[in-house]
C-alpha cells in the first residue's frame, strides 16, 4: 500500500463518520481513529508487521485527549457497550413507544435498543439492574463495536 492509497483512506475515514477503522494487510497494519463529535481530530498508526514500533502517521496526528475527568465523574456508574458495529435505534419500530428513557428502572434482560448490521436487527439487552442515568447515542445513530451506549446506575 504506497502513500497516495493511505491519504484516501484517512480522508474517506474522516468523511465516513466511522470513530475507528483497523487495516491489516501480508505486511502492514493500520488503524484510523477519528473523533465523532465533529472536530477534525485524525490519529492514524502505520505499523509494519515485523516491526514492534508504532510509528504515529496522519493528516494531523495528536495525542489522545484524556478523558479522565469524564471516568471519574460517571465511576459509579455502569457503561453498557456496544457488543456490535451498526446502526442504534431506541425503538422496535416506528411507530412502537421507546424501549427506555433517561430514569427508567430497568432489570437483567430488559430490552434497551435495537442495533442494526446489515439488515438485521438485534435487540441488545441489559446485563445488569438498575436506572439509567444517561443516554449517550442519539436515535438512528452508527455506533461502533465497544461505544458506550448508556450509563446505568446499579444502586
Amino acid at each position: 500500500m504506497d502513500l497516495k492509497e493511505i491519504q484516501n483512506l484517512i480522508k474517506f475515514v474522516a468523511n465516513s463518520g466511522v470513530a475507528e477503522v483497523k487495516l491489516e494487510m501480508d505486511d502492514v497494519k493500520i488503524t484510523i481513529r477519528t473523533t465523532l463529535e465533529g472536530n477534525s481530530q485524525e490519529i492514524t498508526y502505520l505499523q509494519q508487521a515485523p516491526v514492534a514500533q508504532t510509528i504515529p502517521f496522519g493528516v494531523e496526528a495528536q495525542a489522545a485527549i484524556p478523558v479522565a475527568g469524564v471516568v471519574e465523574k460517571n465511576s459509579k456508574y455502569i457503561t453498557i457497550k456496544s457488543p456490535i458495529i451498526g446502526t442504534f435505534y431506541r425503538k422496535p419500530s416506528p411507530d412502537k413507544p421507546i424501549f427506555v428513557e433517561v430514569g427508567s428502572t430497568i432489570k437483567k434482560g430488559d430490552v434497551l435498543c435495537v442495533i442494526e448490521a446489515m439488515k438485521l436487527f438485534n435487540e441488545i439487552e441489559s446485563e445488569v439492574s438498575g436506572k439509567i442515568v444517561k443516554i449517550l447515542v442519539d436515535d438512528m445513530s452508527p455506533v461502533e463495536f465497544d461505544q458506550p451506549l448508556f450509563l446505568v446506575d446499579p444502586s
